[in-house]
């Protein structure tokens, strides 16, 4: 189908939930519309896949709770069932602590997170500090300080002297749960949802069909793909995190300012394990099957089990750890992840029914890990310069989103946000013309 050329009203780049949650909208509003994904499918860093076992199982983005209204109310409407994380137990720090040292060192760490974020972001005196500087600058012991910077490197999966201060305060006040984050996931996939919302786009969805380039005329514009399709619309929406958009080509070039702050961010990298076991046995021992590695920052485990039998662990690799291990072949990175389970639950932790693993580090159409950080600790007006766009070329993602930056519900809000802008746009333009006729 090379050369073939299409007409639309909005062309929607990136099939994740941003792009899904749009595209959705823009139906609802009776507008014509093709969404264009590079991949065989949807979900963008929402994804599943079998392991060995021959069960499906979330390799990507899981975890919801009910502080996530828009991501909650979608899976209710599609009859999805819950599983709630096991939280049981008791919770292991390793090397081991005292049950009441951990405790005072997990609190000592909540409140180091909770002083950060009552500075504000524009504070002349955090100018220029990274989260790691601010952080040695800090009077708490050092097991409170390692606790804290595993939180970040883990969560946020980019080296904390990477990161600016200012941003993490601004991104991490939009993250407004107050139960545990790990509430829920779906018994059938994270991924199933992102399936059922593609259904409903009546075929408005070509996959496979990576976009290269952009170019505005007096027309509009067009999209053109590796495969040579070329789609022309008024409007165009890219629905990518910022580091993977700054990839595209445009014609003309972007504006100055909006193709440096599309520059500024950077991919985490994140590693996700998922063990099968013929029984949880952790929970035999009054274990929860949470453990954080305090000489490891960014390594993390929980309690992934469907139910009685489907027993699992979930292991969390982040930051600059998982860029090292993401040096080691699969046998080797299987034995530092038996190793550090085996000294943190026991030898039963060796007795494995399955290992699957998913390496996000530097995927191809993602990036590598749950967002894009800005990485850059002067380009304080990246994300309003990327919102604002260069019409009629829109940007939305969940980084740049009002609440939950770099989770599910961030991505819905940000594309359903960023579809009234789009149908804001055509209705203007239609206007124009009309009172010009």
């Amino acid at each position: 189908m090379s050369g073939t050329a299409q007409k639309t009203d909005v062309v929607i780049v990136g099939a994740g939930f941003t792009g899904l949650s749009a595209a959705l909208e823009l139906q609802r509003a009776g507008l014509d519309f093709l969404v264009l994904e590079a991949r065989d499918r949807v979900g963008g860093r929402v994804e599943a896949m079998r392991n060995g076992l021959g069960e499906l199982i979330d390799s990507g983005g899981q975890f919801l709770c009910q502080d996530m209204p828009q991501l909650m109310a979608l899976a209710k409407t599609r009859g999805k069932t819950f599983v709630e994380t096991y939280v049981e137990g008791e919770f292991i720090t390793h090397p081991g602590m005292s049950p009441a040292r951990a405790e005072r060192t997990y609190q000592a760490s909540v409140a180091i997170r909770e002083r950060m974020n009552r500075i504000e972001p524009d504070d002349p005196s955090i100018a220029g500090l990274s989260v790691a500087a601010w952080l040695d600058g800090q009077h708490d012991d050092a097991d409170s300080k390692a606790a804290f910077r595993s939180l970040v490197e883990g969560l946020w999966c980019l080296a904390a002297d990477k990161v600016p201060l200012w941003y993490l305060i601004d991104n991490d006040r939009r993250i407004t749960n107050e139960v545990f984050e790990l509430q829920y996931f779906l018994r059938d996939t994270m991924q199933s949802l992102a399936d059922d919302l593609a259904a409903d786009l009546d075929g408005r969805l070509r996959l496979n069909e990576a976009a290269t380039r952009i170019e505005r005329g007096p027309e509009g514009v067009q999209v053109t793909t590796a495969s040579g399709i070329i789609v022309k619309a008024s409007e165009v929406l890219v629905a990518l995190p910022p580091a993977t958009a700054a990839k595209l080509d445009f014609a003309p070039a972007l504006p100055a300012a909006l193709a440096r702050e599309l520059s500024v961010w950077e991919s985490g990298a994140v590693i996700k394990i998922l063990v099968r076991y013929a029984r949880p046995f952790w929970r035999e021992r009054e274990l929860s099957g949470m453990v954080m590695w305090r000489d490891l920052p960014g390594l993390f485990a929980c309690d992934g089990s469907k139910d009685a039998d489907h027993a699992a662990l979930i292991v969390f690799v982040g930051g600059p750890l998982a860029l090292r291990w993401h040096l080691l072949g699969e046998a080797a990175l299987r034995a530092e992840v038996t190793a550090r389970l085996v000294s943190a639950l026991g030898p039963d932790a060796a007795d494995m029914l399955d290992f699957s693993q998913r390496d996000w580090t530097n995927d191809r159409w993602s990036g590598g890990a749950y967002s894009d950080l800005i990485v850059d600790l002067t380009a304080r007006d990246a994300e309003r310069i990327i919102l604002a766009g260069a019409p009629p070329i829109h940007f939305a993602a969940s980084e740049v989103s009002p609440s939950f930056p770099g989770y599910v519900e961030g991505a819905i809000v940000a594309g359903r946000l960023a579809a009234g802008k789009v149908q804001a746009a055509l209705q203007s333009a239609i206007a124009t013309r009309a009172s010009g006729s």
